[in-house]
């Protein structure tokens, strides 16, 4: 039982269709790129006979490196030769590829989803020596359900290797360009500087088993789409999901608990109530085994975290505002407003550049100023002094592709998902993993987190100063900090003591106000 003194009984809601795993569950995030891809290239070295592999993304690019290294390295390793090699040695490799039909089939089309279709159809014919036929063959399909204007935007990655299962949950696709770590120096964009700011979950325990089967649950609803095509050509047209795809993974193999004492964790899901959606209501199809009104658990749970707050709510998200194929009903700013006007600091942190591969007319440089969302949900109805309990912020030169919520050290949520309501509603279908803690272990991730946007290195004064919540909070705002503390803390070297920052790389974009900025 949870009490509502309890982190999981305050900042879980109760019930939901989800497990709640207290005690038993291992919930260790991971900050950017290079040591995702490092895990997963250590995953996928090690499997062989009788271990499994699932992977589902909105990308997965089999010409990648997880080293980071290009084509030109004579050490460059693609991964779809790994996911093939592993296949070979005798492991259960399945991928999952999000699709949509439309934009798939446009013959000269640079839309991402088209490189999806190229991307399986590699996979499925890529040989491996010594095999009469390609091991992946059967193993690689392009999921197309959902929403009309949505995607299958889930991005997980399950292994069990030597009896040991493991699962990830992240926004970080397995593509070009996500290989990155702060200080985020390495990447160009248009020959200028450019970083990719990402997030992932890696769970182990009873809670990782919800990754594998709700895998398995997609594999299932993907076999029984209709049979549409693409056009590799325009005299070129082949199925989507051609004829010998294997039937679902088996459920979840068993977890054994992993002692982890004041943890709470819950694997959670957007998905839309449809599995087909169509302007022509005779089109339309029901899930078969997803419920029929979908999943909204990413929505409830953040918006009973929100409610909860009582210091602070701190949001990372490359949208910071609404999108085409959202619902009103499952918006967040209500949530957010309500905790500003009752005292608690909101913290919007969004990106100085944006993903190129967005479609946008407005040039790379984003966040210029607040977004019309955030001005009249969130800003406008607070009192005049309320207002300086916002603030939204940029990273400079660098997308911020990290879907994180923090919560009073307490709470954390990592995943696909953004804020806005297409991913809370199920236009978009989502997974991440959330955290209710007694422990330090969010804490600590706002340490590594803010940290890293600071420029810094975190020396043991300068963690001590980060740990200290009343004192970090003043990165945001000097009105802010505690009383006695320096205005120029956080904003001058050596204040605190031993901080030294390389950089200044987050810029306020407002409100603005009087006395408090």
């Amino acid at each position: 039982m949870m009490s509502g003194d309890e982190p999981a009984g305050r900042y879980f809601p109760h019930p939901i269709d989800t497990e709640t795993h207290v005690d038993d569950s291992e919930w260790v995030p991971i900050v950017d790129g290079e040591r995702y891809f490092a895990a997963i290239d250590e995953h996928l070295r090690a499997a062989g006979p009788g271990d499994t592999i699932l992977a589902s993304g909105l990308e997965i690019d089999p010409h990648i490196d997880l080293c980071g290294r290009d084509r030109a390295d004579p050490d460059h390793v693609p991964l779809g030769t790994q996911f093939a090699q592993a296949a070979a040695r005798g492991a259960e490799v399945r991928l999952l590829i999000a699709s949509r039909v439309f934009p798939s089939s446009l013959p000269r089309s640079g839309l991402p989803f088209r490189d999806n279709a190229f991307h399986a159809d590699h996979l499925r014919r890529l040989p491996v020596r010594g095999h009469d036929e390609p091991p992946l063959r059967g193993r690689v399909l392009l999921d197309f359900s959902g929403a009309l204007l949505g995607s299958n935007h889930q991005k997980t990655f399950v292994a069990h290797i030597d009896g040991r299962l493991t699962s990830f949950v992240s926004g970080i696709d397995l593509a070009d360009h996500r290989w990155d770590a702060g200080p985020h120096r390495r990447l160009e964009l248009e020959g200028k500087r450019w970083g990719w700011h990402d997030m992932v979950v890696r769970l182990r325990g009873p809670a990782a088993r919800r990754v594998w089967d709700a895998f398995c649950e997609r594999w299932a609803e993907t076999l029984t789409l209709p049979h549409e095509h693409w056009l590799a050509s325009p005299r070129d047209r082949r199925r989507l999901n051609p004829p010998g795809a294997l039937p679902p993974p088996p459920p979840a193999p068993p977890a054994a608990p992993v002692a982890n004492p004041g943890i709470a964790v819950r694997v959670l899901r957007s998905t839309f109530h449809r599995k087909v959606d169509s302007h022509l209501p005779f089109r339309r199809r029901q899930w078969d085994l997803i419920p029929s009104h979908g999943h909204q658990e990413i929505f409830t749970t953040l918006a009973t975290a929100i409610g909860a707050a009582r210091r602070y709510v701190y949001i990372e998200d490359q949208y910071l505002e609404e999108a085409v194929g959202g619902e009103e009903t499952f918006e967040l700013y209500p949530f957010l407003h309500a905790a500003a006007a009752r005292g608690v600091k909101v913290i919007l942190v969004g990106s100085g550049t944006r993903d190129p591969e967005d479609v946008d007319f407005g040039g790379l440089e984003i966040n210029r100023k607040i977004n019309d969302d955030v001005q009249t949900k969130i800003i406008d109805p607070l009192s005049p002094p309320a207002r300086g309990n916002v603030v939204l912020y940029r990273v400079e030169n660098c997308t911020v592709h990290a879907k994180l919520v923090m919560v009073d050290d307490a709470f954390a949520n990592i995943g696909s998902a953004n804020m806005f309501s297409r991913s809370m509603y199920g236009t978009d279908s989502e997974m991440s993993a959330a955290v209710a803690t007694s422990t330090t272990v969010v804490r600590d991730l706002r340490v590594e987190v803010w940290g890293e946007h600071l420029r810094a290195p975190i020396t043991p004064s300068v963690r001590a100063a980060l740990e200290d919540l009343d004192l970090a909070l003043g990165i945001w705002r000097p009105a802010w900090l505690p009383e006695g503390a320096p205005a120029t803390t956080w904003r001058t070297a050596g204040t605190p003591d031993g901080f030294a920052p390389d950089e200044r790389a987050i810029t306020l974009v407002g409100p603005h106000v009087q006395g408090a900025s």
